[in-house]
């Protein structure tokens, strides 16, 4: 089977030509995206022909194993920056250089600009060349994304089990977090989000020491990891018996997600998914109360583009996956959010998050 590091390589190497003779990636994920590497300390430099991965002693074996012979690698023993310019002087013709603008830090930055070869070089800066290719998902990706899914899930029904009137947010994220690594996580994409009572009103809420009372909206929001690919998943539960108030704005969300989730395609802009939600959000009068975006995009990381939000221009690319996330909050009263990853393919919407959007009721 074609490896697809090559793949995205030469799309890379495409995307750049004719403006750059180099480029330097700096972002992590990015360098996992185009060499397998995933490690915590690397740069990589792509030129036309040649491609250089520096990293030092504590990946000495790691990088052998996952980046093979795909890069001519270089352990540095002294700074990863000593090590590019070795190389940049072993690339000999690279002078227009271009680097990733919004993944490097300024102290970084003068570095380039001191390293500048008597004005020989041009470094210049560049935005999203990785990035774009990272939006639209291969097989595999989509397959590693469905598996980080189905271990979300799993962890959520364990979790479900396990819930008691008195238990606090953190205890009930430590069960989450224990059943994530149970399932097989490799990590959490970010912190844990269990918010209940008037703290469901907070979109990005901290776990807090409040206990659970009887009556409660609680709302989970996590993800699990696979393979250094991330899931994203919010289901609202109500502790105890349901009020009429709570089934009703409920199920609002939930025919907003469901309208959502079976309408977006690829080729829409950012904002004509966001509107699918919201448009029917607004029609049943709790358009002020859904202020956030309605979704983004999700694979190595789980804040990547594209964008789903009034603002968003953008064009939703054949095999992107996404997450679907409307949401109502009322302070003082709580929140709902339903949120599910799907993927934009070519027959169409295909939702990876198997969990019932039924409102459960937890005794």
């Amino acid at each position: 089977m074609p490896d697809a590091r090559e793949r995205r390589l030469a799309a890379l190497r495409d995307g750049i030509a004719g403006d750059l003779d180099a480029l330097l990636v700096t972002s992590l994920p990015n360098i996992r995206y185009l060499t397998g590497f995933s490690g915590t300390s690397a740069l990589l430099l792509v030129t036309q022909r040649e491609l250089f991965l520096i990293t030092d002693f504590r990946y000495a074996t790691q990088v052998t194993g996952e980046v093979g012979d795909l890069a001519t690698v270089r352990i540095e023993p002294v700074s990863l920056w000593t090590g590019l310019w070795a190389v940049l002087s072993a690339a000999g013709n690279a002078t227009a250089v271009g680097f990733e603008s919004a993944h490097i830090f300024h102290r970084d930055f003068q570095r380039l600009m001191e390293n500048s070869s008597g004005g020989s070089r041009q470094w210049r800066p560049r935005v999203n060349d990785v990035e774009r290719l990272r939006e639209s998902k291969d097989p595999q990706e989509v397959a590693l994304i469905r598996r980080a899914a189905e271990i979300a899930v799993h962890a959520l029904e364990r979790t479900i089990q396990q819930l008691s009137v008195g238990m606090t947010e953190l205890e009930v994220a430590g069960v989450l977090e224990k059943a994530l690594r149970d399932a097989g996580s490799e990590g959490f994409p970010f912190p844990s989000i269990v918010a209940s009572g008037p703290r469901a009103a907070l979109p990005h809420a901290r776990s807090s020491s409040r206990a659970i009372e009887r009556g409660d909206l609680l709302l989970l929001d996590f993800g699990a990891e696979h393979q250094g690919y991330c899931s994203d998943i919010t289901r609202t539960l109500v502790v105890g018996a349901a009020t009429d108030e709570q089934k009703a704005v409920y199920d609002v969300v939930r025919r907003a997600n469901a309208l959502a989730a079976g309408s977006v395609r690829a080729g829409m802009t950012g904002r004509d998914a966001d509107a699918l939600a919201r448009g029917y959000i607004e029609r049943e009068g709790f358009g002020e109360a859904f202020g956030h975006g309605l979704g983004h995009g999700l694979g190595l990381e789980v804040h990547e583009a594209p964008r789903l939000a009034r603002t968003a221009g953008g064009e939703l690319v054949l095999g992107a996956v996404v997450t679907i996330e409307p949401g109502v909050y009322r302070p003082g009263w709580g929140g709902i959010r339903i949120e599910d990853d799907v993927h934009l393919g070519t027959g169409g919407p295909e939702i990876l998050t198997d969990f019932t959007r039924e409102l459960i009721e937890v005794a």
